[in-house]
């Protein structure tokens, strides 16, 4: 086979994750053109690997001249930061082809980053007197400053009110400081892992009115803001009314008498709930331990208390207000073995095009999301790793939900940690919107709320290991979907869901909330998971051979499609019924027939529609539970559902003395293995291929960190 063959199977077969790719694509591009780009190059170099291009945009201007060759492209960039003050900016004349892509990699063997970010040095001891009177007497020895303005910078940003519960556009994050390629804490009170609560609210007008209005602010407990003497640029951050919806809001103004905390617009949507958690934020005189910085944006001062002092580990400070990659209708171009680190927005974005990669590429300290991908066919992400971005890791939004059309993205073999520092709810490691996406093979962890929600049809979400979610939020999901009828055809196949967290309500394994519907829940093993799979109202979901060990219990059921309160009766009537008016009936039921049971609750298609109080909702009807294997808690069923309305065949639902071993904190997925004598073989139980889950050790993988995450204590939960 050819080597250009080669290459086109590498690029466009799944995932670009064959063995021995780095090198096939090394020797491909000593046949194509190669150009060579260089920190202490010059745009004036030819771009060879003797005299090399300074600019990732020179490069990207001598490959627009060099397509006509129709080979394949290779920029190697040599190692070193490339500083990044503005976006590099592809369009579609940067497009490879199949049979000649484009790859912009990392020389082998070298270090590259992509910095948005500026680093710090030069900081003294705090000296002035008024500003030392401002700290803990036990912070005062400790704290360093930095004026920025000697270093040039003037522009320090703004925070913004933050919170995807609340349907707010997202906003380019302010500026943030990573000590050793961590982010460090906005000095707060109370500090990281605390909370104040509210402590009550004004009357309203309405006696029973369950939370304060939002114009007229909310009661705080305590003197504590007494010793704050500048609170112009104060915020907050909470749970205002519900342990799934937070949001950042300016202070607008601070009642020390009264002890009344008002917020600027624009306001949430729920209201002031008594004794929901909040905290204080972006204070001078909160800054009292390892870890905190305040940046006085007239002055250009910051200041900071360094974890370690006895060390000096890299500072940085984001200052790039755009992508570092930005990628418009541009098809076959690869992004491989690069950081990418310290923009306030987005890393990458992709949209339109097709059959982008981005491999083998750590994403860090990012303000927005990694990677966004909108349109277009067949993008991946693969063999990365993303930690502590500010709102999600991986947005996927592909194919048409009209024609039922897949989009072909994938996210596959990457590594995930602290996704959600910031918008902490509905900004998961993995989003995926649309039609025939996929998720395989990724390890996620430390999340304050889900790690993938999916919206749409015929996603898959396989061979996944996701633990220590829901660490901040409670009624949450690991993996979450809900709120639409037409939501069908997903699998969520062999993947480890084990050791969640959450507050009041508790956490899920798998969440379908909301009536979704429709969906395979298949050879997963569940351990120490509160409510393990979650059927909130919907039909014809298929719950089969999964693994549930010390679950509370394994699966948990509720039919609130037949709630006659407003709300809930309103959901069902009007809400969903417009979602089913909004796709092409006639194919979606041919697609996925069990949706032709919804005439007899609302009429069928072209026929009288039933309505007003001939409707009587909808049952959870049609749901299997079918060849499962449970230790522990097997069933629970609330808010007028029945065990009745399930069908329940060939579950083995005491299954103590079935494991092959028993399972600790520390367990693996190849850990839960059930023994040659347990009589849920009789029952036809297939084994789970727990080998497979959680990430691969391809070649790809092993030009990163691989190995057992340490483990972390999972938050404690108090279900209601």
């Amino acid at each position: 086979m050819e080597l250009h063959s080669v290459f086109l199977l590498l690029l466009v077969s799944a995932l670009v994750m064959s063995t021995g790719c780095h090198v096939l694509s090394t020797r491909v591009a000593n046949e194509g053109t190669n150009f060579f780009v260089a920190v202490d190059g010059n745009d004036a170099n030819p771009g060879s690997r003797e005299k090399p291009f300074a600019t990732l945009e020179r490069a990207r201007d001598e490959i627009r001249k060099s397509k006509a060759a129709d080979k394949p492209i290779v920029v190697y960039l040599r190692g070193g930061d490339y500083l990044r003050t503005n976006t590099l900016d592809l369009v579609a004349g940067d497009s490879g082809t199949a049979a000649a892509p484009v790859v912009w990699q990392a020389y082998k063997g070298e270090s590259v980053r992509l910095l948005g970010g500026r680093a710090l040095t030069g900081f003294q001891p705090v000296t002035e007197p008024a500003v030392l009177a401002r700290f803990d007497e036990g912070a005062r020895k400790h704290v360093v400053e930095l004026d920025l303005r000697s270093l040039g910078i003037t522009s320090y940003g703004e925070l913004t009110s933050r919170g995807r519960a609340f349907d707010r556009p997202v906003a380019v994050a302010h500026p943030e400081l990573f000590f050793d390629h961590r982010p460090m804490t906005l000095a707060r009170w109370p500090n990281e892992g605390e909370f104040a609560k509210i402590a009550g609210y004004p009357a309203t007008t309405d006696p029973k009115a369950e939370f304060g209005g939002l114009s007229v602010g909310f009661y705080y407990s305590g003197d504590r803001p007494q010793r704050w003497q500048d609170a112009g640029d104060l915020w907050i951050h909470g749970y205002w009314a519900f342990d799934w919806a937070n949001s950042y809001e300016k202070v607008a103004s601070l009642d020390l008498g009264q002890r009344l905390i008002k917020t600027a617009p624009p306001y949430g949507i729920y209201g002031f709930r008594k004794d929901q958690r909040f905290y204080f934020l972006n204070l001078l005189e909160e800054l009292d331990q390892p870890g905190e910085w305040f940046l006085d944006r007239k002055t250009g001062i910051l200041y900071f208390w360094p974890p370690d002092a006895g060390s000096a580990p890299e500072l940085l400070l984001s200052l790039l207000d755009q992508p570092l990659l930005k990628l418009t209708d541009v098809s076959n171009v690869t992004f491989r073995g690069l950081t990418l680190e310290a923009t306030r927005a987005n890393a990458v974005e992709i949209r339109g095009g097709a059959n982008d990669r981005l491999v083998a590429c750590t994403i860090r300290n990012i303000g927005n999301a990694a990677v966004i991908i909108e349109g277009g066919t067949g993008h991946g992400v693969a063999g990365c790793d993303i930690f502590d971005t500010g709102d999600g890791g991986v947005v996927m939004e592909g194919g048409d939900r009209q024609t039922l059309t897949p989009g072909g993205h994938f996210v596959e073999n990457c590594h995930f940690q602290r996704q959600g520092r910031w918008s902490k709810c509905y900004v998961p490691a993995i989003r995926m919107a649309g039609v025939g996406l996929r998720a395989s093979h990724n390890l996620i962890h430390d999340l304050p709320h889900c790690a993938v929600i999916f919206l749409g049809n015929d996603h898959l979400i396989e061979f996944n290991d996701i633990h220590h979610v829901a660490l901040e939020t409670g009624d949450v999901g690991a993996i979450y979907s809900g709120d639409d009828y037409s939501f069908r055809g997903n699998r969520i196949r062999h993947n480890f869901i084990h050791h969640t967290g959450g507050v009041g309500l508790g956490s899920m394994g798998v969440y379908m909330d909301d009536w979704v519907s429709g969906t395979e829940v298949f050879g997963n093993v569940f351990y120490k998971v509160h409510w393990a799979v979650f059927l909130g109202g919907g039909r014809d979901h298929q719950v089969a051979n999964n693994l549930f060990v010390d679950c509370d219990p394994a699966v948990q059921m509720d039919a609130r499609g037949l709630d006659p309160t407003p709300q809930w009766r309103a959901g069902a009537d009007v809400r969903l019924r417009a979602s089913l008016a909004a796709v092409p009936l006639p194919l979606y039921r041919a697609r996925y027939p069990e949706m032709k049971t919804l005439d007899a609750y609302y009429g069928p298609p072209g026929g009288p529609a039933i309505t007003g109080e001939a409707f009587k909702g909808i049952p959870p009807e049609n749901n299997s539970l079918v060849r499962n294997v449970c230790v522990g808690k097997w069933l629970g069923t609330h808010w007028h559902a029945t065990p009745a309305m399930l069908r329940q065949e060939n579950n083995l639902t005491d299954a103590s003395s079935s494991l092959a071993e028993q399972p600790n904190d520390q367990s693996p997925a190849t850990d839960f293995e059930l023994k040659q004598n347990s009589p849920a073989w009789a029952l036809g139980f297939l084994r789970i291929p727990v080998e497979q889950i959680g990430l691969l050790k391809d070649d790809l993988r092993r030009s990163l960190s691989f190995g057992k995450v340490p483990s972390v204590p999972a938050t404690t939960m108090n279900p209601q």
